[in-house]
């Protein structure tokens, strides 16, 4: 169990903000950012409306096409569409076979940084293997536009190693380096714990490669070989959102256990302590000491318990939302709504939590600098944030 004045100081932090609205000065301000609470704010209270744009069927990830009047949005269940602003969404053909089911299925899909004149698409779904394992592999395809779009000479570029049993902790998100030169992929530990600090395996791992999938010699473990080149950073759980921030901060999120959800800076060859500490328990009770027991270990950014369950991330470099300028927006499934972190150089503030009444699964930012969401689930919905005002 978590320390009993930990918990008193985040309950009242949390009365505090209930009755005053966001901390009011930098004390208040630190020591929220330093517990686990974060009070929601009513949506009607937002400095936004939302409205509804389009329906899919349990929707995963999307991406602008160079425009904006285009996006490419997963379906878990194995479906690639191509919405447009001007009419139905389309079919993708020529998408993989997914092993469907649990958490697993189609995952994440980026543009290539040279997309606008290879059109390479890069995606990630889950794959059977033997038996009752699974894992989750990353490919690049080129995506032919039209009024029948389809995907061609897709390629497998990287799996997780090994395939383990179970349907869970996947992760599979995906970002390229603001350089374009390296693709970033997020590894969960697929709900094993142990290997998060296995450097024999590549899961409970954030993923660092060329764009071609093979390994750069800079990498922290190159010389190791094997998938151990592979590794960027280590002891990681689930980690469901990846972005750049714009000074080329690497910044990730994870699903903590019980409690305990996190931001992290990924810093080159950083071990994240999970599943030796956390600022969460064990979902069985059993206690998981909390960071600052081993400071070996690199500390969250900023941390939530009661969870948040986060899922998307995105930066938002824009001046359309009064505000927001250099912050980080991520969605929050059990806890159903948005949350915006504040950037200040390499620390982060818990700025404003809006309570949407539903799981939010995707971020993204279009290049006009409106911010488009998915809400979670067999009926979820592509939304756009308009400003009041």
């Amino acid at each position: 169990m978590k320390s009993l004045s930990a918990l008193a100081l985040s309950a009242a932090i949390a009365v505090a903000a209930c009755s005053t609205g966001p901390a009011s000065n930098a004390a208040d301000s630190a020591a929220l950012d330093a517990s686990g609470a974060q009070p929601a704010t009513p949506l009607a209270d937002a400095p936004f409306t939302v409205r509804e744009v389009a329906s899919f069927d349990e929707p995963w990830a999307m991406t602008f096409l160079p425009g904006g009047k285009q996006a490419l949005v997963t379906e878990r269940a194995g479906k690639l569409k191509l919405w447009r602003e001007s009419g139905p969404a389309l079919d993708v053909a020529g998408v993989p076979t997914v092993a469907y089911g649990g958490q697993g299925g189609f995952g994440d899909v980026i543009l290539a940084p040279d997309f606008a004149s290879s059109g390479t698409v890069y995606l990630s779904w889950v794959e059977a293997g033997d038996g009752d394992n699974f894992g989750a592999v990353v490919g690049k395809a080129t995506l032919v536009q039209g009024a029948a779009p389809r995907l061609d000479e897709l390629q497998v570029i990287w799996k997780q190693d090994p395939k383990v049993p179970g349907r869970g902790h996947f992760s599979h998100r995906l970002a390229f380096s603001p350089d374009g030169q390296y693709l970033f992929i997020t590894s969960g530990e697929r709900q094993k714990f142990d290997p998060a600090q296995d450097m024999g395996k590549n899961l409970g791992k954030v993923i660092r490669l060329k764009p071609d999938g093979s390994v750069p010699a800079d990498n922290p473990f190159a010389e190791k070989g094997g998938v151990t080149a592979q590794i960027w950073s280590l002891g990681h759980r689930n980690l469901l959102g990846l972005a750049f921030d714009g000074s080329g901060r690497l910044w990730q999120q994870e699903m903590g256990p019980k409690g305990g959800d996190e931001v992290n800076l990924v810093e080159r060859g950083a071990n994240y302590g999970y599943p030796i500490v956390s600022n969460g328990d064990h979902y069985d009770g059993k206690d998981i000491p909390d960071h600052p027991t081993r400071p070996e270990f690199a500390a969250p950014k900023l941390w939530w318990n009661p969870s948040v369950s986060p899922a998307g991330l995105a930066w938002y470099g824009g001046d359309r939302y009064s505000g927001w300028k250099n912050s980080l927006l991520m969605g929050a499934l059990s806890g159903q709504g948005l949350i915006r972190m504040s950037i200040d150089g390499d620390m982060l503030h818990k700025a404003d939590r809006w309570d949407f009444g539903q799981r939010i699964r995707e971020v993204e930012v279009r290049e006009d600098g409106s911010v488009w969401l998915l809400s979670d689930g067999k009926d979820g919905k592509l939304l756009k944030l308009v400003p009041k005002g």
